[in-house]
């Protein structure tokens, strides 16, 4: 008698086939989530809150006493690569982010984890619980608790909590007219995750992709202490042109961009061209596109990348033109040789692309 079969086990499913979007992507469209909170308004602010809700701005800031500040911000989403472990970093990163962005030092955190525990192995929800505890680690900062649920699809964050002088929140609100650009980080993860998605993405594009969502935003530390940095923000799921208008219309000032000088991740200019685009591109743009001016003719591929949704996306500094070489030299002391001016604030409205 023949020994019967082994039984088939399933294979583990690819991290990504598990979720309708990844990353920043999942972000509600920006018209749609102003649509949403436009009530919020109503709700009391007490003096001690320094940071609202009011511009959008990165993360709530409370007082605390003369000498310190509360930073709270919350981030998480679905799985943007396959890796467990880098899905783990990737997210941590992010949610780390928003504290450098408010010129805060991170000093704790909580996991947030949903996970469908009948379909991943409990090995995989391990590693990308691993990934976000290593990063953490690098950041200097415990994950001191945190909240898990049983979920369809997968979802990882943290909620951080950050210090910061009172005199040196750096808000998204602050710029000035004459102010310098500066952007901390190629855009182009999008890109690089809808090219993923289809298989379309080389070892060399993925290795690229994973060094800039896990490296941490740390000079927002020192361009905290920075008197003519007048305005922080980073870089995340409404794409340059969303988190850009944010900090002007938070200025009333018009943001000028230089497209050459934008920074750019290796071939996602060739990748954009071939259709490698986000779906939250397109939501992007029909947000807020109404308020930004763009050079006739310009091509697709480009303007895709204006809108293109980054997760775990760069510092975006509005400064003194007189402290831009000091800024830029705060950035590439500490790894970010992709750092590079990109425009200016001008009287007016909106955003122009030159």
């Amino acid at each position: 008698m023949n020994a019967p079969d082994a039984p088939t086990l399933p294979a583990t499913p690819r991290l990504s086939s598990l979720s309708h979007g990844g990353g920043c992507g999942c972000k509600i469209a920006p018209g749609v989530l102003a649509e949403i909170l436009k009530n919020s308004s109503n709700l009391p602010i007490p003096p001690q809150l320094l940071v609202g809700i009011e511009t959008a701005d990165d993360a709530a800031v409370y007082l605390l006493n003369d000498e310190q500040a509360l930073i709270a911000t919350t981030d998480f989403f679905m799985p943007i690569v396959d890796d467990p472990y880098d899905f783990g970093r990737i997210a941590a990163t992010n949610a780390i982010s928003d504290v450098y962005a408010m010129g805060g030092t991170p000093i704790m955190a909580l996991g947030l984890v949903g996970m469908p525990i009948n379909v991943l192995p409990l090995e995989t929800i391990g590693a990308i619980l691993r990934g976000g505890q290593d990063v953490c680690r690098d950041a200097g900062i415990p994950i001191a608790g945190g909240h898990t649920i049983d979920s369809v699809e997968p979802i990882y964050g943290l909620v951080v909590l950050g210090l910061v002088h009172p005199s040196r929140v750096k808000k998204n609100s602050g710029a000035k007219a004459g102010d310098v650009l500066i952007l901390g980080k190629p855009l182009g993860v999008g890109i690089l995750s809808a090219a993923l998605k289809k298989d379309a993405l080389s070892a060399a594009g993925y290795a690229q992709m994973i060094a800039v969502t896990t490296q941490l935003n740390k000079p927002g530390i020192a361009l905290a202490q920075m008197e003519g940095v007048h305005a922080l923000t980073d870089i995340t799921g409404f794409g340059l042109l969303g988190h850009g208008l944010e900090l002007a219309r938070g200025a009333k000032l018009r943001m000028e961009l230089q497209m050459d000088q934008i920074p750019l991740l290796p071939g996602v200019l060739e990748l954009a061209a071939q259709g490698m685009v986000t779906g939250a591109s397109g939501r992007n743009w029909a947000s807020y596109g109404s308020e930004v001016m763009l050079p006739a003719g310009i091509d697709p591929a480009r303007q895709a990348l204006l809108s293109d949704p980054q997760t775990s996306g760069g510092l975006l500094v509005a400064c003194a033109p007189d402290i831009a070489d000091e800024v830029l030299a705060c950035f590439h002391s500490q790894g970010f040789a992709d750092a590079r001016t990109i425009g200016r604030m001008r009287e007016g409205s909106g955003i122009r692309v030159i």
